[in-house]
């Protein structure tokens, strides 16, 4: 994801995700607040960076016993409702809708959280920061029963929509309808697994039972996945209909700004929500977030023509960033995260010749079904050249998927054969399994020659790391086509668009996703059957790659209800385990996030590996 659309790592010190699937999306713990709390601009020295599996210092998940976070709060003098003018935010992956339960990717989810908001942000320090709840729901207030079967939010009585309407307790009940009706098909769904009911105990009251014990009490309404949406404008799309629906470009919300103008793919304008609860905020009277370009250009017009307040991904092979970043108009945005680059199998067919069959479930990829086929591409990957020749000091290689909270990386993967860069024991695996070499190099079995389109999004930086696989590959006798397709098509949610990430008609695609919680267990539902992305749910679920693994469901299905600290972190190990083992996917690269850029002019921003990059922007100012 987010989603999604999405990723969580061994530990580095500088890089933004790249915007991928929600995972969802999408899980780490946070840093300290300490760590979190202050832009750092970028050293003349490039900073040591944490070897694969490492982990700088965080919390564990956060305990149902929390006390809330303070949110950031302007410094004295920079308060005042609309006073400072535009604020103009450069995203090079365009925002294509603005309903964030329909986001296909990180700019969307950014995008619409100016609008949106949930019931509580998930903070830098992995605790949840009181938006449109008046207080933190824990077992020691009685909001988390005992059993944690059930979850009580008290919520806020002074909030309005911005058409000034009142926020009640029937919006969040509707939220969760609209977010578990499967025609709706929407790319939150996560959320909502093991719910039994939720409901509305008064006007301002809303309780949350779970089937089940649930160790994550916050999994619901908490971070851009737990956005509210307004039952009046949406409750007649609650359906097949949903992505017709207006409100998709143009949502109703509670947060600092509404939106003026929305071109998808291109530029959004918003401007004060006059009806937001807090009088001094938010300090600038309108934003834009304009798309398109590339990050290098976003880059430079950040740190040395000042034309953007604000950069976001600034994905820029290392030594250009930091040339770029000594233009003296902003400082580098860091902040240590979950995030990693990988490279997705998949497990169906994506043959065109196939039709409506295409890429669905029930087809058999021709070669990458072999389990010694994968692990060869993945013996061949030479993460460490990727790492340190084009991240440097914003990306770490690993072979983890799950690489947060650090009692969670999982140390069997570095004695894994898959995760060695070993060409000749690649070469003997494809010959034991009966893939010969032809007359021209390329290898084949049974009529079946091994070719691979290999996808990803146009990024110069992406487009080297391709060259690189595709290097090592050759060296295996295995034939690559490398594509690329615009940010703005691949993490789009156009159910008819064949380029789209989430449609994955490709051999092997490539982006970086990242979990959204400091709890694993959404992150792990990522990979589940349930999770399959296909056309009868409109390409939105999750797992694009279409494996499917009973050993795994379960092990997700127990993670869901156990309580114990202990035999949770085994599970969570155990998962990561075995989508390494099985190369359902194959890690590059664990970055940073994000490495964004802001105007020196600009204060009160702090960076958030939890949540959006624009969780607070109401309290940014000059």
């Amino acid at each position: 994801m987010r989603r999604s659309l999405y990723v969580l790592s061994a530990w580095t010190l500088l890089v933004a995700a790249a915007c991928g699937p929600a995972a969802a999306p999408a899980a780490t713990p946070a840093p300290t607040p300490a760590a979190a709390a202050k832009p750092t601009t970028a050293p003349a020295a490039a900073p040591t960076t944490a070897p694969a599996g490492a982990a700088t210092t965080a919390p564990a998940a956060p305990a149902p016993t929390v006390a809330p976070t303070a949110a950031a709060k302007p410094a004295a003098g920079g308060a005042g409702r609309g006073a400072g003018g535009m604020l103009h935010i450069l995203y090079w992956q365009a925002p294509t809708i603005l309903n964030t339960h329909l986001a296909q990717g990180t700019k969307d989810y950014d995008a619409g959280r100016l609008v949106l908001e949930p019931l509580a942000s998930m903070g830098p320090d992995g605790k949840p920061v009181l938006n449109l709840a008046a207080e933190l729901p824990t077992i020691d207030n009685g909001g988390v029963s005992k059993d944690q079967k059930s979850i009580t939010w008290k919520l806020r009585q002074d909030v309005k929509w911005s058409d000034g309407t009142p926020f009640t307790s029937d919006d969040v009940v509707f939220t969760y309808q609209y977010i578990a009706n499967p025609d709706v098909a929407s790319s939150d769904t996560q959320t909502i697994e093991g719910v039994d009911t939720v409901k509305a105990l008064d006007q301002y009251t809303v309780q949350v039972t779970y089937k089940d014990s649930n160790p994550n009490p916050y999994q619901m309404f908490v971070s851009g996945y737990g956005n509210i949406i307004q039952k009046k404008q949406f409750e007649a799309y609650n359906g097949a209909n949903a992505k017709d629906a207006p409100g998709n470009l143009a949502p109703i919300g509670t947060g600092p700004y509404k939106v003026v103008d929305f071109k998808p793919g291109d530029v959004v304008t918003y401007t004060i929500n006059d009806n937001y609860r807090d009088p001094n905020k938010p300090y600038f009277h309108d934003v834009q977030i304009k798309g398109g370009g590339d990050a290098t250009s976003a880059a430079r017009a950040v740190f040395q023509t000042g034309e953007a307040d604000y950069a976001w991904n600034l994905q820029v092979e290392s030594q250009v960033l930091n040339q770029l970043s000594q233009g003296g108009k902003a400082n580098l945005v860091t902040a240590l995260s979950p995030n990693v680059e990988r490279l997705l199998v998949n497990f169906s067919d994506p043959n065109p010749d196939l039709g409506d069959n295409r890429g669905e479930p029930s087809t058999k990829h021709p070669f990458l079904s072999d389990l010694n086929v994968r692990k060869a591409l993945a013996m061949a990957v030479d993460r460490k050249s990727i790492a340190e020749q084009l991240y440097g000091p914003a990306g770490a290689a690993t072979c983890n998927i799950i690489t947060s909270p650090p009692d969670v990386v999982s140390k069997n993967t570095d004695t894994m054969d898959v995760c060695q860069n070993n060409i000749d024991m690649a070469n003997q695996l494809l010959d034991q399994a009966g893939w010969t070499k032809g007359s021209d190099g390329i290898r084949q079995k049974d009529g079946v020659r091994m070719h691979i389109v290999y996808q990803t999004t146009v990024n110069s930086l992406r487009q080297k790391e391709q060259d690189i696989v595709k290097s090592s590959w050759e060296k295996l006798g295995v034939e690559v086509e490398l594509k690329s397709v615009d940010a703005s098509v691949f993490f789009s949610s156009d159910a008819g668009n064949p380029d789209t990430a989430a449609h994955f008609y490709t051999d092997i695609e490539m982006f970086t996703n990242g979990g959204s919680w400091p709890d694993q267990t959404q992150y792990v539902d990522l990979w589940t059957t349930d999770q399959i992305a296909a056309k009868a749910n409109q390409w939105h679920g999750n797992n694009y790659s279409r494996w499917s693994n009973s050993d795994y469901d379960a092990i997700y299905n127990q993670l869901k209800t156990e309580t114990d600290q202990t035999k949770r972190r085994d599970l969570i190990i155990k998962a990561n385990d075995l989508l390494v083992s099985n190369v359902v996917v194959i890690p590059l690269v664990a970055r940073t996030q994000p490495t964004d850029g802001i105007s020196k002019d600009i204060q009160g921003e702090v960076p958030n590996p939890w949540d959006s990059v624009l969780w607070q922007v109401a309290d940014w100012h000059k």
